[in-house]
C-alpha cells in the first residue's frame, strides 16, 4: 500500500506557495505520493484557481522522493501534444517520478464556458482520442495521426519521459458509470470516484470491490496496474486500520483527501504532519 495526499488547487488552496509548502512537508513526513486537481473555474468555496502543472514543476524540485502528479487532468480541453510536452517535462525534472492522471473533467462550464463542446459523449471521443496520440508521441520514432479532433503530421516528440514505456496513466470514473472503468483496464491505474459520495465521504471497501472486479474482467494483460482511492483519516492509526480493508480489496494507493470540507491550510498542513502509518509501501 502506497499513502499519498490529494490537495486541490482551488478556493483557498488556490495558492502556489502554499501547495509547494505542503508538498515539502508531505515527503519530510514520510507520505508516498502529492497529487493536485486540475481546474480553471471553481466557485465554492470561493472562486480561484491556480494551473496544476507549473505548481507540479515548483513541486518538483523541493521533493526527491515522492510520486507527483494531477488527479485528475481534464484531457479533452488540453491540447494533446502540448500536455505530452508538459508531462515529460514533469518526469524529467522530478526524474522519473510523476503519474498522469486522466479523466473528462468535472465541470461542464469549463468547456461550455470557452465555447468549447461540453457533451460528455464528445469529451469521451476527445480523451480516448488524446490517450492515444500522447502515448504515441512519449514513444520512440516518427508519429503519423490524423484523427477525429487532432492531427501530428510526421512528428518526434523530444525529449522523452524518463520512466519508460511512460509514466504510468490513471484514468478516472465516476461509478456507476461503466465506460471509464472500461478505458482505465486498458492503461495503468483507475481512480473511481462514487456517485453516492461527495468530497465530505468515501466509498466503502464492498463498492471499492465491485469497480475492482468489473475493471479485472476487461484487462488483457496482467501487468501491475494501481487501484487509487481518496479517502479520509483522523490519522496514522485510523489510517493503518483503513488501509488493511481497502488493501483486502485491492487498493494500492490510498490519497488522504484535503481541502475546505475538513478547514482550512493551517488544518491540511497539521494532517500532513501527523503522516501516514509508518508501515509505509515502497
Amino acid at each position: 500500500m502506497n499513502f499519498g495526499l490529494g490537495v486541490p488547487n482551488v478556493g483557498n488552496f488556490a495558492d502556489p506557495g502554499l501547495l509547494v509548502d505542503l508538498a515539502s512537508a508531505a515527503e519530510t513526513s514520510g507520505w508516498d505520493g502529492f497529487f493536485v486537481w486540475d481546474h480553471l473555474l471553481y466557485n465554492k468555496p470561493r472562486a480561484g484557481a491556480v494551473e496544476p502543472w507549473s505548481v507540479l514543476a515548483a513541486v518538483a524540485t523541493v521533493t526527491s522522493r515522492m510520486r507527483i502528479g494531477v488527479l485528475v487532468t481534464a484531457v479533452p480541453r488540453r491540447r494533446p501534444a502540448l500536455l505530452a510536452q508538459q508531462v515529460a517535462t514533469i518526469d524529467l525534472l522530478s526524474r522519473g517520478r510523476c503519474v498522469f492522471g486522466a479523466g473528462l473533467g468535472s465541470i461542464a462550464e469549463e468547456y461550455a464556458g470557452f465555447g468549447e463542446n461540453q457533451s460528455l459523449a464528445e469529451r469521451g471521443r476527445r480523451l480516448d482520442e488524446a490517450l492515444t496520440l500522447i502515448q504515441a508521441l512519449w514513444s520512440p520514432g516518427i508519429v503519423h495521426h490524423r484523427g477525429e479532433f487532432f492531427t501530428a503530421d510526421g512528428i518526434e516528440l523530444l525529449p522523452k519521459p524518463v520512466q519508460e514505456p511512460h509514466p504510468p496513466i490513471w484514468v478516472a470514473g465516476r461509478w456507476p458509470n461503466k465506460a471509464p472503468f472500461r478505458r482505465s483496464a486498458r492503461f495503468d491505474g483507475v481512480m473511481p470516484t462514487h456517485a453516492d459520495h461527495g468530497h465530505d465521504s468515501f466509498m466503502s471497501p464492498g463498492d471499492l470491490r465491485q469497480i475492482v472486479e468489473y475493471v479485472m474482467t476487461h484487462r488483457s494483460t496482467d501487468l501491475h496496474f494501481d487501484v487509487v482511492m481518496e479517502g479520509m483519516s483522523d490519522g496514522p492509526e485510523e489510517l493503518d486500520r483503513l488501509s488493511a480493508a481497502y488493501g483486502d480489496v485491492g487498493l494500492t494507493w490510498w490519497i488522504e483527501k484535503l481541502g475546505w470540507w475538513r478547514g482550512g491550510p493551517a488544518d491540511a498542513l497539521a494532517r500532513v504532519a501527523a503522516g501516514p502509518p509508518v508501515t509505509v509501501g515502497d
